[in-house]
């Protein structure tokens, strides 16, 4: 197959499908392919949701169209599927998703196609779960008939800085020739460059790793909070003193959710035990990072308490509930777990994000985030995400909201020390 033969199906369109089909859209004959006709409905009328791609972007890509419609991507002769790979309730992986889009696909793949997979796996998912759904559907041959590639999504929402192009994206073939056109492929969309892995599960291995890291790396800092707090020492200003070191991680305590940071690593781990290794490091960091929402509703009510507030039914407002700043992403927000833990002490709690799709809200997690916080109404705010609209509010500017006695407590070091009773 020739590059300039090329026709590409992006399966899903979602934060990490549609960046991809729109720099693809741009240079080769592209077709955008998700289930949900609203999503589809948006993209065709040059509205994406998400906000990680503008409407000048989606303009330059003239040569991608929409669908729902699995019949419509019948003629492509690369699949590339984007979906997503969330966890059950059970901290197992569920690859649902995958396995449908597999299915689905199966069903259009034709002598000589090639699926590339981009969705967070565990090593080995993609040779064990995906290719036999493909081979069954399809009553072709892997490796003779069809191929495949894998080529891990590093897409993060929000931010207007690293942004696909730019990325270096791993990729990996089936075969070293598929590996090499895979590779040919994304360079033609990618300026950062490529890296070339030496086969479909190191990449898959790569990738969860990449996340996996980080997350311990933020657990640590985490555990430093606690200890700090004990001990009466402002965890900021230790962090800014041992970062004045060149080689100190610049890493802040937080609550870590997300669709990556906060699910991936208990991929890695799934497949660990599969194996018959049961990981110490990354499941004693994983317990950590989940258990910072409790922590912080306690730090809560402790502090109210220390101020004779009443805490029986008692005004709460959580300023933000993204799993991250300036982004409208909700997946697997730890803003959550702070809520939940409030309202089993009976307290009441608005919710305020103005990034927040109100309906989603109210889909995910059966809240309504207000319109606008109620004046000198509430005993505590919590400042959980660090939204710029959040960043440019003064001490003032929260005090409209409080009671005359209340407690801050700002997770995000938005205002200096002496303007918040509380710091992660």
């Amino acid at each position: 197959m020739k590059i300039k033969n090329v026709k590409i199906a992006i399966v899903g369109l979602g934060y990490v499908g549609l960046p991809l089909a729109i720099e693809f859209g741009t240079k080769i004959e592209t077709i955008g392919f998700d289930i949900n006709q609203a999503r589809i409905k948006e993209l065709k009328s040059g509205i994406d949701s998400t906000l990680e791609v503008d409407a000048d972007k989606m303009v330059q890509a003239t040569k991608i169209t929409y669908t729902n419609d699995l019949n419509d991507i019948s003629d492509c002769n690369i699949f590339i599927i984007t979906v997503p790979t969330p966890i059950d309730n059970y901290k197992n992986p569920d690859l649902s998703p995958l396995e449908i889009s597999s299915h689905n696909i199966g069903k259009v793949l034709k002598k000589n196609d090639i699926v590339i997979y981009e969705s967070t796996v565990y090593p080995g998912a993609t040779e064990e779960v995906c290719i036999p759904i493909l081979e069954e559907q399809s009553d072709l041959i892997f490796n003779q008939d069809f191929f495949v590639g894998y080529s891990p999504e590093r897409i993060n929402p929000g931010d207007k800085k690293h942004r696909l192009a730019t990325i270096k994206k791993v990729v990996s073939g089936s075969t070293p020739e598929i590996a090499e056109f895979i590779d040919q492929l994304y360079k033609t969309i990618i300026i950062a460059g490529t890296h070339k892995a030496s086969s479909i599960k190191v990449a898959e291995a790569a990738k969860v790793i990449e996340n996996t890291q980080r997350d311990l790396n933020i657990a640590l800092i985490n555990e430093l909070s606690l200890i700090f707090e004990r001990l009466r020492i402002d965890t900021l200003e230790v962090l800014e003193a041992a970062g004045s070191k060149w080689n100190f991680l610049p890493f802040r305590p937080g609550l870590v959710g997300g669709h990556c940071i906060g699910v991936d690593p208990y991929y890695l781990t799934y497949k660990a035990q599969e194996v018959g290794y049961h990981p110490e490091i990354i499941l004693a960091g994983r317990r950590l990072n989940d258990s910072m929402g409790k922590y912080v509703a306690a730090q809560v009510i402790k502090a109210m308490m220390n101020k004779d507030i009443e805490v029986n039914n008692a005004k709460i407002l959580v300023m933000g509930l993204t799993f991250k700043e300036n982004c409208p992403d909700l997946r697997n927000t730890k803003v959550i777990d702070v809520i939940s833990e409030l309202k089993e002490f009976n307290l009441y709690v608005d919710v305020y994000d103005p990034w927040v799709d109100k309906e989603e809200a109210r889909h995910e997690y059966a809240i309504t985030p207000i319109d606008i916080p109620k004046e000198h109404y509430y005993d505590a705010i919590i400042l959980t995400v660090a939204h710029d609209e959040f960043k440019k509010m003064s001490k003032n500017d929260l005090n409209k909201f409080t009671k005359n006695k209340h407690v801050i407590y700002d997770l995000k070091y938005i205002f200096p020390l002496e303007e918040s009773d509380l710091r992660l």
